[in-house]
């Protein structure tokens, strides 16, 4: 069995740890907080008590942890992976941190004869526990060949989308998506509500439609019953759009209702928000309108 170490057991990297364990692999985790491992190690997994022993140990190293400092910690840190790392070994990097991280890390990498993939997900805490995640991967191809069998234990749609640090693009063009569609589900789930229109049949008829989308599907139900325990947290979606503004920057674009969201989500964290579901960005938008 191939051993793959898994760095960040949180809300996404828990589901996706255990897994690649039901799938085959021989899995050892390490979290900043001990007891995270539990779920892994129920499953089948090994807890790790350092990044150096998940370094000794294994062939594979996906790392999903929330920001581009974290990454540049683990990876980079005087006692990070790099310093203990092998030749030949394979850093798969599933966290959503900036493409110049991404580059900054493949650089490191290389001068240890260590292999690196940025390989981001998209589809939440549900996804990462069906395995149906969408994961899009910047880096070189004979890696990601190398990688496929892994991304296959906890993703659906799986893509090889250029080279390094490409993944990180095609992901803030995703979280772009995601937030502008939270956006506008919160303001016409508002105006069906506010009109006194039955709102479960107006979910049922637009996701039926040429206004269906995933946002419906899946956080309809829990926007409208003020429900909004995180699976992925308005804190996270705060930073993934920095990411898209530098990067579009960079592009030298200008996305305007994506600033307009962005500002949205620094609104939702001044309110105290931040620990929410994304999805609750619902408060902030009917707060506009002092609806509740």
């Amino acid at each position: 069995m191939t051993v793959v170490g898994f760095i960040g057991l949180g809300i996404m990297g828990r589901p996706m740890a255990v897994n690649l364990v039901k799938a085959g692999f021989d899995v050892i985790g390490y979290s900043r907080r001990p007891e995270s491992a539990g779920d892994l190690v129920a499953a089948g997994g090994r807890a790790a008590g350092s990044i150096a022993e998940v370094a000794a140990a294994a062939e594979v190293v996906v790392l999903m942890v929330p920001d581009s400092p974290d990454v540049e910690q683990v990876v980079l840190g005087a006692d990070g992976l790099l310093a203990h790392a092998r030749a030949g070994q394979l850093l798969i990097d599933m966290s959503t941190v900036t493409p110049q991280t991404e580059t900054a890390v493949a650089k490191a990498a290389a001068a240890k004869g260590v292999r690196t993939l940025d390989a981001p997900v998209s589809g939440g805490e549900k996804g990462a526990i069906d395995g149906t995640l969408s994961i899009m991967v910047g880096g070189a191809a004979e890696d990601f060949a190398t990688a496929r069998p892994v991304f296959e234990a906890v993703g659906k749609t799986i893509e090889h989308v250029g080279p390094t640090g490409a993944g990180q693009i095609v992901k803030a063009a995703n979280q772009l998506l995601v937030g502008g569609i939270i956006e506008l589900v919160s303001e016409a789930l508002l105006l069906v509500e506010a009109s006194g229109v039955d709102p479960d049949a107006a979910v049922r008829v637009l996701a039926g439609g040429l206004a269906g989308n995933r946002v419906l599907d899946l956080k309809a139900a829990n926007m409208l019953a003020r429900q909004f325990q995180p699976g992925f947290r308005i804190d996270l979606h705060h930073k993934d759009l920095g990411i898209v503004l530098a990067a579009a920057r960079d592009a030298g674009l200008s996305l305007p209702v994506t600033a307009v969201v962005a500002q949205l989500f620094v609104a939702a964290r001044a309110q105290g928000l931040g620990s929410l579901d994304h999805s609750g960005l619902l408060k902030v938008v009917e707060g506009l309108s002092s609806t509740r």
